[in-house]
């Protein structure tokens, strides 16, 4: 697809791009579009209000999200968000860099999430009776004041479910995870345009455990990404939500634009190649997510932790480190722009 050059954005021919009147990059040399998208992910909040119980931990491990428990919250490097959105094209879903077009894919999230991609799909109703479903699979009825249309409230669940007393039985803590893996949806996977509410419909996907392990969670974490892609890059948006985790550990993968070096060189795993993006035995994670980036220490894969075997860490760990900007400055929306503008086909 032929674009004019790095002074002049817009597309030679917009019979494709259809889109390119309403599309940000049509305005990126105005000073409105010199600021930087705001965020929507509330992921560093909810762990700081939510800590998990181990009783919990083997449901949670058993429906396939512990891995994105324990990649927890990564410092979200807002200008190379808002530079990629410029990129980002909504017919085609890619994003446009001067060597040709590349797009966030299902093995992607399956290797830095550890996410499934096979299975059914997600689906379900939005027409919900929010007080049955919640008494039964809570255990507990939110107030008016915790519901807005069919989503409920993080805040609330993390009041009511995060702490199962010490003699609760296994219906009660089957109920206290799925609330942290509702809570967990919304702050990360799923986050609306405030991060601070989760859509109901996902809490009747979480009834039996070793059916939610099935669902392609993965595919519907990509197809919500590419959603918010689409809206932030249109009509002058000023925020964008979604799983903006995935959307900036896939740049460090796979882009040299903004990418963090490892602290500590001898004691990390250097970061991948851009076109070899693959697991790692070396992976390095905090004791727990919620503690910061500076307690760390190896873990071992395949452990077992109360007789629940512990999966093997998605790829996303390996950035739960101290990081550094010896190399490579970050924080700068004109100057990733200008590096985007020079990539070239090695890089």
């Amino acid at each position: 697809m032929a674009f004019r050059g790095i002074r002049d954005a817009d597309p030679l021919d917009t019979s494709v791009l259809v889109l390119q009147d309403r599309h940000r990059s049509h305005l990126v040399d105005t000073e409105e579009f010199q600021e930087v998208l705001h965020p929507r992910q509330q992921m560093r909040a909810f762990l700081s209000m939510w800590r998990m119980d181990p009783r919990i931990r083997p449901y949670v491990i058993r429906t396939g999200f512990y891995g994105i428990y324990r990649l927890g919250h990564i410092i979200i490097d807002w200008p190379l968000i808002t530079c990629l959105v410029e990129r980002w094209l909504p017919e085609t879903y890619t994003f446009h860099v001067p060597v040709g077009e590349m797009t966030i894919t299902l093995q992607d999230v399956a290797i830095i999430l550890s996410l499934r991609i096979n299975g059914p799909a997600v689906t379900g109703t939005c027409v919900l009776d929010v007080a049955g479903l919640c008494g039964e699979l809570l255990g507990v009825i939110p107030p008016d004041d915790a519901i807005r249309g069919s989503a409920i409230s993080i805040r609330w669940l993390c009041q009511q479910l995060s702490t199962p007393s010490p003699d609760a039985d296994e219906v009660a803590l089957q109920r206290s995870a799925r609330g942290f893996i509702l809570a967990l949806m919304g702050s990360f996977l799923f986050a609306d345009k405030k991060g601070v509410h989760v859509h109901l419909c996902f809490l009747s996907l979480l009834r039996d455990f070793i059916q939610t392990s099935s669902y392609s969670w993965g595919g519907a974490v990509l197809a919500h990404t590419y959603r918010e892609l689409c809206r932030a890059s249109l009509d002058r948006r000023r925020g964008i939500s979604g799983c903006i985790t995935l959307i900036q550990l896939w740049s460090w993968e796979r882009l040299h634009v903004g990418r963090p070096d490892f602290g500590r060189a001898a004691a990390y795993p250097a970061p991948p190649f851009p076109h070899a993006l693959r697991d790692d035995d070396a992976d390095v994670v905090p004791v727990d997510v919620a503690d910061g980036v500076d307690n760390v220490l190896p873990v071992q894969h395949g452990v077992e932790h109360e007789g629940e075997p512990e999966p093997a860490l998605p790829l996303g760990c390996r950035w739960r480190v101290p990081l550094t900007r010896v190399h490579n400055p970050s924080g700068v929306l004109l100057l990733y722009r200008d590096q985007l503008d020079a990539q070239t086909s090695d890089q």
